[in-house]
């Protein structure tokens, strides 16, 4: 059986959950290797990576790179003696780096490669409309999420579920997927499987003002799906104009309604407590939504201080 001393390298919360359960299984984690400082928000304060606060809380010893090939961190990471890297939600390693340990250097990512790969698979799963996603360890190769895949732990993805709540899941499904796989690598009984690449692969995009945008035009299906797929965070937005007035709008929760209709495509029809906005194959109500320079809220509590014209028009 051989003893692991591992590098965690990783950022956000995701990557936490991951770290945390690393450490409560026993494991001996020597290093940890993180995104470097930076401002954040209106005041530009310093913001650390959700893992340097796990790590500076676990008293673990970190670092926090700026360049992966300078001679400074490469020696630090060598004195670390480590014989496994484990890689979660952090970014493309030079092969210096993933060749160094002896056990090699694996990465957890949260889709069922080889579909998926990518800078946001947790968003376009639903985004595309899944039904079914995971997560897969795989060995770091020099290309983007190709390696020679260990484990995958496959789940279901609810109909009505957001990319926040999926995201939550499978960081409970990535960690006991990097605890098999470390029990694998310790007790040397891994094998791998080389990722079949063909035109079927569907790829994870980074996420960015354009493909955030809601298009009236498409199907409520696939309106809804965008909408799920991109909430909490970053969130789709559209545009809704009124009596020349225009704001940049964001929804994060909305219901199809289904309906034969003669409204032109992009209408606002608002109550008192609703907003529907007219699609091909129906409605999309607007559940929860935010406003230039307001906080997100339920569109009953929006409605109380805002009213549209009949003219109110999304695009």
């Amino acid at each position: 059986m051989k003893k692991l001393r591992i590098v965690f390298m990783g950022t956000p919360e995701f990557a936490v959950g991951i770290l945390d359960t690393i450490i409560k299984n026993n494991y001996e984690v020597v290093g940890v290797i993180t995104a470097a400082d930076k401002p954040a928000g209106r005041g530009q304060k310093i913001k650390y990576s959700a893992v340097k606060e796990y790590a500076l809380a676990n008293n673990l010893t970190l670092l926090q790179p700026t360049n992966l090939k300078e001679e400074g961190f490469l020696s630090e990471l060598k004195a670390l003696n480590a014989n496994l890297q484990v890689v979660v939600a952090f970014r493309m390693l030079p092969k210096i780096v993933w060749e160094m340990p002896e056990l090699g250097t694996f990465n957890l990512h949260a889709s069922l490669l080889p579909n998926y790969r990518g800078a946001a698979p947790i968003n376009w799963a639903i985004i595309n409309g899944e039904t079914k996603t995971g997560v897969t360890t795989f060995f770091i190769d020099d290309k983007i999420d190709t390696g020679a895949m260990i484990l995958s732990s496959e789940t279901a993805i609810d109909a009505e579920e957001n990319a926040g709540q999926l995201h939550d899941r499978l960081m409970f499904l990535g960690s006991q997927t990097v605890i098999d796989t470390l029990s694998l690598i310790e007790n040397e009984k891994v094998t791998t499987t080389i990722q079949n690449d063909n035109q079927e692969i569907k790829t994870a995009y980074k996420l960015n003002k354009e493909n955030c945008k809601i298009d009236w035009t498409k199907s409520g299906f696939e309106i809804n799906n965008l909408i799920r797929g991109l909430s909490p965070y970053p969130a789709a937005w559209c545009v809704f104009c009124d009596n020349g007035e225009e704001w940049n709008v964001k929804i994060y929760e909305s219901k199809l309604i289904p309906a034969a209709h003669t409204e032109t495509i992009g209408n606002l029809i608002c109550t008192k407590k609703e907003i529907k906005i007219a699609i091909t194959d129906g409605y999309i109500q607007v559940l929860s939504l935010q406003f230039p320079g307001k906080k997100k809220m339920n569109t009953s509590d929006f409605l109380n201080g805002m009213v549209f014209s009949e003219n109110a028009k999304a695009y």
